[in-house]
């Protein structure tokens, strides 16, 4: 029988820079997941879920690209708007990951990388979660810098997901990537734990 893969969730909250730490995965030759690209795309491709967004929320799109500012103002202030979103395209994503899974049975190891991994429920599938994680202040100059918005904006965002002592219950692996500890050496010995 073949073995199946070994499913890993990479999660940290905003800023916390999972996405470079995903690249070195990527570097050792692990498939990765990019649930937050896949989500973007479903936002603004998927006709049924443009409809319902559209029934949800109103006018949000324009031109029939998703208006991110005017969405963010609503979902971001509102945890019960942001659940709603996250229903209707959550589903989505998951039926992407599990088509991308049978794309990929051949691997030892897929990562899966989401920012909401542990608050959609999504950890519940996965064998094994690594938590990237940074102070919030690192975490908001990282996302001033990379969204050229303003550091309120950032902290209401970090506001709506779990903080990263909350997630520590659910994880197993906890990368620091705090521009001190080097994340190659950490990355090296999560991969060497996840490989036994």
């Amino acid at each position: 029988m073949m073995r199946k893969p070994l499913l890993v969730g990479l999660t940290g909250g905003i800023g916390s820079g999972k996405s470079t730490i995903a690249k070195v995965f990527k570097a050792l030759g692990v498939p990765v997941f990019n649930s937050d690209a896949i989500a973007k795309d479903i936002i603004n491709n998927n006709r049924e879920v443009v409809k319902q967004i559209s029934a949800e929320f109103g006018a949000i799109y324009s031109n029939g690209k998703l208006d991110k500012v005017k969405l963010s103002g609503i979902v971001f202030n509102d945890k019960t708007a942001l659940e709603k979103l996250n229903k209707i395209i959550h589903p989505k994503v998951s039926e992407y990951f599990e088509a991308w899974i049978d794309e990929n049975k051949k691997a030892s190891i897929l990562i899966k990388e989401a920012a909401i991994l542990i608050e959609s429920g999504a950890y519940q599938q996965m064998d094994e979660i690594i938590l990237v994680t940074a102070s919030e202040m690192i975490r908001i100059q990282r996302v001033i810098q990379r969204d050229n918005t303003s550091e309120q904006k950032v902290k209401d965002r970090i506001k709506m997901q779990l903080s990263d002592k909350e997630k520590m219950t659910y994880v197993d692996f906890t990368i620091i990537n705090d521009g001190e500890k080097l994340v190659i050496p950490q990355v090296l010995e999560v991969y060497k734990r996840l490989k036994r």
